[in-house]
Parts: C-alpha cells; sequence; structure tokens
C-alpha cells in the first residue's frame, strides 16, 4: 500500500537505489568490502559519479544501507524460526537446535551478506550505533530459552559477569526484557545462588555485530529490576543474557567457518558440529 501511494519520482529513486545495492552486493561476493567501488557501480549503470551520489552519500553511507539489511534480513529469519518453534510442545533444547539450524541455513545461503556482518571489519570503515540494536535483534530469540534454564558450575562465571553487565547498562536489561519479559521482575530467579562479580562486559556497535568488550560496572544492586531478582537464586536475565552471549559465540565460531568454505576437505558436515555445539551449550544450561 504505501509503495503504491509513491509518486513515480519516489518510485523510481527506489528503484535506483535497490540496483545499486544489488551491484554492490555482487562486488562483496566477488571480493570481499574492499573491492566495493561506487565508480565501477556507476559506470556498469550508466550513471556519472556525481549522479550515483545522489543516492549515496559515500562507500560508507552504502556499506551502512547493505549492513543494516542484513541484520534486519537475519533477524527477520531468526524471528520466523523461533515462531514456528514455539507452535509446537518442544522443550528448550529442541527449540535451541531450530534456532541454530534457522542461523546457519541463512548464512549459507546469504554467505557474502553474513561475512559482511560477521567477517572480517572494511577497512576504514565504522558502522552506524544503530546496527547495535539490529545485531540484538538476531540474537534476542534465544533469550527466553536461556531464561528458563538452570545453569551448571560450568557457566557459573559467565552469568555472574552478565549480572554485572545488567546492572551497568540499563538497554541490555531492556532488550532482554523485550524478548523475555518473564526474566525480569522479583520473581525472576533460578537455579543456585550467585554474586555478581566486579568485572562486567559492554557491548558496543561494529561492523562485525554486538561484540563483547571488557568495561567498569556498577553495584548489582542498581539495576532497578530489584534486588530480590538475584536474592537465594540466579537471576533468570543474567542466564538469559549468558545463554544468549555463549549461543553467539558458538555459532559464530561454527557458521563463520564453514562459510569461509574451512570445512572444505573434511569429513563432517557443518550442521552435525554446529549440532554437537547447541548439545553442550544446552546440558550447560540444563534444558529440556
Amino acid at each position: 500500500m504505501e509503495r503504491a501511494q509513491q509518486g513515480p519520482r519516489a518510485r523510481y529513486r527506489e528503484q535506483t537505489r535497490a540496483e545499486i545495492k544489488n551491484l554492490a552486493l555482487r562486488q562483496l561476493a566477488e571480493g570481499g568490502g574492499g573491492a566495493l567501488a561506487l565508480t565501477r557501480i556507476a559506470k556498469e549503470m550508466g550513471l556519472s559519479g556525481p549522479a550515483l551520489y545522489r543516492y549515496f552519500a559515500s562507500r560508507d553511507d552504502l556499506l551502512s544501507a547493505l549492513i543494516r539489511d542484513a541484520y534486519d534480513d537475519a533477524a527477520a529469519a531468526m524471528a520466523r524460526a523461533a515462531a514456528r518453534s514455539a507452535r509446537g510442545s518442544r522443550g528448550g533444547r529442541a527449540r535451541l537446535h531450530d534456532l541454530a539450524a534457522a542461523y546457519r541455513a541463512w548464512a549459507i545461503a546469504e554467505p557474502h551478506r553474513y561475512l559482511l556482518i560477521q567477517g572480517d571489519p572494511v577497512p576504514g570503515y565504522v558502522a552506524p550505533a544503530d546496527t547495535l540494536e539490529r545485531a540484538r535483534a538476531v540474537l534476542g530469540p534465544f533469550l527466553p530459552l536461556f531464561a528458563a534454564g538452570k545453569p551448571g558450575p560450568a557457566v557459573a562465571g559467565t552469568v555472574e559477569e552478565m549480572a554485572a553487565w545488567l546492572a551497568a547498562d540499563e538497554t541490555v536489561g531492556a532488550w532482554v526484557a523485550r524478548y523475555a519479559p518473564d526474566a525480569v521482575g522479583p520473581d525472576a530467579k533460578a537455579g543456585e545462588a550467585g554474586e555478581a562479580g566486579e568485572a562486567g562486559n559492554v557491548v558496543r556497535a561494529g561492523q562485525t555485530g554486538a561484540v563483547v568488550e571488557a568495561g567498569a560496572v556498577g553495584e548489582p544492586e542498581a539495576d532497578g529490576r530489584g534486588g530480590e531478582a538475584r536474592a537465594g537464586g540466579v537471576d533468570r536475565a543474567a542466564s538469559a543474557l549468558a545463554g544468549a552471549v555463549l549461543a553467539w559465540t558458538q555459532l559464530h565460531g561454527s557458521v563463520s567457518l564453514e562459510v569461509a568454505g574451512q570445512f572444505a576437505g573434511m569429513a563432517h558436515r557443518g550442521g552435525t558440529l554446529l549440532g554437537a555445539h547447541m548439545e553442550l551449550l544446552a546440558d550447560a544450561f540444563g534444558l529440556e
């Protein structure tokens, strides 16, 4: 409906931008991010350089549009997979496998777009801050699975650090609450008791997605969600966050190696390896 209501000039602009992005994706497929050249795109389209800049102000502007599109498409694929998996009576373990399979399927179907957001940084490019929320949307469906888990000793340290991260950054708590609302509040605790650690993490926006790095934290009780959320049990929000971050690292490692062709000549299938990773993660969080 919105497209039908656009005028001819707006439709032409949208079509031209889409054609530019398609040609840019072809360049990325041929040579990676460093191969992206607006002058080549303009030549293929029969446009002058200045005419192309009416649609994208710079190479970085075009890259940002491609990155936003890739994150949004990946997030939509994950949301669809989560909805399908939640329709039946499948437990958290089976749903974790469903989500991991969907993540891998999108990456294999869109290898160059996947590597754009999860591969090596493009030299000289800094992604805009809004890509952080888009990266979090890809991982969001994992949060409710791990909120219902019972994290064991192997991941206790990570859960503690995630509790500190939640205390330090209210946007992280908002992200968890958006996807796992039952994980926040006075009754949001599960498993054995654990105090939050002194060192936490923050997430920065980058060309390769949500990247965890060391940062300063405040007191765990200062997160505004009430001390009861972690008294007498592991904070479910921290469990959710720890599981999602650990899932991301396992997915990133296994899927990126497969997409980059590093498994060539080896006997295993990528899906088998990823499934083993998810089984170990499900065991660590007591998913049923």
